[in-house]
């Protein structure tokens, strides 16, 4: 399957008190079937979450999916599978009306 390309790049800004954190990013490189960009536009159109929530919920939603999708025999996600499918419609239809 054909995939676009990202690099996912996290850095740790600050502790739950606030406090600096020193920490070197944690980057890796991903594909995905779907391009991200244009989802996080189109969800956030639909003010269904503010900017950031919806970044955060797409990104981290495609990039759990795509790890799900591409290892849809282990049965560690047996269990999920079936919510995670229902969820994803859900947020279509919230993000179609």
């Amino acid at each position: 399957m054909k995939q676009h390309r990202y690099r996912v790049t996290l850095e740790y800004l600050a502790d739950a008190n606030g406090n600096p954190q020193q920490c070197d990013p944690l980057v890796f490189e991903v594909g995905n079937h779907d391009e991200i960009f244009g989802i996080v536009e189109r969800v956030r159109s639909r003010e269904v979450l503010d900017a950031q929530a919806t970044a955060a919920l797409v990104v981290g939603q495609k990039l759990f999916g795509e790890v799900m999708l591409e290892n849809r025999s282990n049965p560690l996600f047996a269990d999920l599978r079936p919510h995670f499918l229902a969820y994803i419609k859900k947020l279509k239809g919230s993000v179609k009306q």
